[in-house]
């Protein structure tokens, strides 16, 4: 059995699974909100302490853990990026009595979770070329934005980590420049591609259309935005067009993601497609269809061809980083102990 984590920003995301005829199989999972927490150990004892007996039996049956978390891994520590939380193996190995468990970046364990999806799980953002084999980027915008790599080595993609979120914001419109202009009052210097394509980024362009573009903000949505998700009421009335100011918000929004994909597309010429990852796409797959998403993808200039060609889809199962991180995890334990979960799955029964 295995244990797999996706650490975010706002929540823990926990799961379980064992192998079927080779394929990983969630046996339970369950969501924990990461700031009613002090650490990631206090996190995962409280998923292992459900249901007594049975849990018990559970933890004596895991035989490697893998948590994807938000941040560079270096020998098996890591700061993460939006959380107060340090992590490192060697600690948790005694905390939790797991002899096998591995830390990677939460973009690396969506890597590696892609080949465990179920062609349902994608959606076609652009078809690009289809027939094309050859290297894979990976973007996510959720509490914050993920980027990754995937590089082909002729028999299967290896994700390769990045915090390419945090690289320079780069304006494209006269909007974006004032939008730039306006950011780098407000955070007090730098603005990374994050402050504009995230959670966070979307807040911040709606603040930016209300205070500095003069965009009319309805009394019954200053009210919503108070009571309830501000991202969660922005997204919505965007996609069901009952607000200006939203729509607008992530027009700018989808704009920045579609130039930023576009932008991975030509560093690692990703011509085995590039995968939207993190939760926000799923959540806005019309406002991504408008038109401003693709039309920055493919605002390359001589280069736009290149980018004509290369696909862009979309992640919609949310466990994607889980199915990566428990397959790493059976990989790097049936490599240190001689034994695979996967290759014994085919065998059972």
């Amino acid at each position: 059995m295995i244990l797999a984590g996706d650490v975010g920003g706002t929540k823990v995301h926990l799961a379980l699974y064992n192998f079927v005829g080779g394929q990983p199989k969630l046996i339970r999972d369950q969501k924990y909100p990461a700031t009613e927490f002090g650490s990631l150990d206090e996190v995962v004892h409280a998923f292992l302490a459900v249901d007594g007996d049975k849990a018990a039996a559970e933890v004596k049956d895991v035989v490697a853990a893998c948590f994807g978390c938000p941040g560079p891994v270096r020998d098996g520590r890591i700061k993460l990026t939006n959380l107060p939380w340090s992590l490192d193996v060697r600690d948790l190995r005694k905390s939790l009595g797991i002899e096998h468990i591995f830390l990677v970046n939460d973009l690396e364990a969506n890597g590696y979770g892609i080949a465990e999806l179920a062609p349902s799980a994608i959606f076609t953002l652009h078809p690009g070329d289809v027939t094309a084999i050859g290297h894979r980027g990976l973007i996510a915008a959720g509490t914050g934005l993920g980027e990754a790599l995937l590089v082909w080595d002729g028999k299967k993609h290896q994700p390769l980590p990045s915090e390419g979120g945090h690289t320079d914001y780069a304006p494209r419109t006269d909007q974006d420049i004032r939008l730039l202009q306006y950011l780098r009052k407000t955070l007090k210097g730098r603005v990374s591609f994050e402050r504009v394509v995230s959670g966070i980024g979307i807040k911040n362009v709606y603040a930016f259309l209300r205070d500095e573009e003069g965009m009319e903000e309805p009394a019954w949505l200053k009210e919503r935005m108070e009571k309830e998700d501000p991202n969660a009421v922005i997204g919505t009335c965007a996609e069901d067009g009952s607000s200006e100011i939203c729509y607008e918000t992530m027009q700018i929004f989808a704009a920045a993601y579609g130039a930023e994909t576009g932008n991975i597309a030509l560093k690692v010429l990703a011509a085995g497609g590039m995968y939207l990852g993190g939760g926000v796409a799923p959540k806005i797959l019309k406002t991504l269809q408008s038109g401003k998403f693709m039309e920055a993808y493919l605002d390359k200039g001589r280069l736009s061809p290149v980018l004509e060609a290369i696909p862009v889809r979309v992640i919609l199962d949310d466990t994607c980083a889980l199915l990566g991180a428990a397959a790493y995890a059976e990989s790097r334990a049936s490599e240190l102990t001689g034994h695979s979960e996967r290759v014994a799955s085919y065998h059972a029964g």
